[in-house]
């Protein structure tokens, strides 16, 4: 790899940090490990080609174009966090799994409510944060968001937050947010 597809690279993942929160080839492998999968498989459950991810996995392209693949992405992640605490069986994950691969967009993470008997209601508000925030940040990219809750900033400030919050912050900030937030 010659000094300008390596800069390309490194450009891509950082990118894919701000978007994601961490490069997608490290998010990808983690779900690969803790779902049991391999890359085809995972492929196959988000909706995408094998190709594409391998790209999206090295650097080679930065964001996933699809808000539907950006919501299966984070339905994998909840579920690989279920069965890590042991919430799940592999045999439940696996049936979850194939849910999740033919949801075809829309409102991906509601459409079956996957709720742990205690704190349910902890994983209902995170899924709608997490909707929010593939919404928002299918339509641009962290910085374009900052600046534009910037520029709302002196009129609306409480919309300002809204979009610095959900559009560009972390999951657990934008989860405080809601829980604040409800009547």
């Amino acid at each position: 790899m010659d000094a300008t597809q390596q800069e390309a690279t490194a450009k891509a993942r950082e990118l894919q940090t701000q978007w994601y929160g961490e490069p997608l080839g490290t998010l990808f492998r983690r779900l690969i490990d803790d779902l049991g999968l391999n890359q085809a498989r995972l492929a196959t459950v988000l909706g995408l080609s094998a190709p594409m991810l391998s790209q999206l996995m090295s650097g080679q392209r930065a964001k996933i174009g699809n808000p539907a693949v950006v919501q299966r992405v984070q339905a994998l992640q909840e579920l690989a966090a279920d069965v890590s605490k042991g919430i799940v069986t592999a045999a439940e994950a696996t049936q979850r799994m194939e849910e999740i691969r033919r949801t075809a967009g829309g409102n991906v993470l509601s459409t079956t409510n996957h709720t742990a008997p205690s704190g349910g209601q902890a994983t209902t508000v995170k899924r709608v944060v997490r909707e929010i925030q593939a919404l928002l940040r299918s339509v641009a990219d962290a910085a374009d968001i900052i600046e534009a809750a910037g520029a709302l900033a002196p009129t609306h400030p409480e919309l300002a937050e809204f979009l610095r919050v959900y559009g560009a912050g972390k999951t657990a900030d934008a989860v405080r947010h809601y829980e604040a937030h409800q009547a």
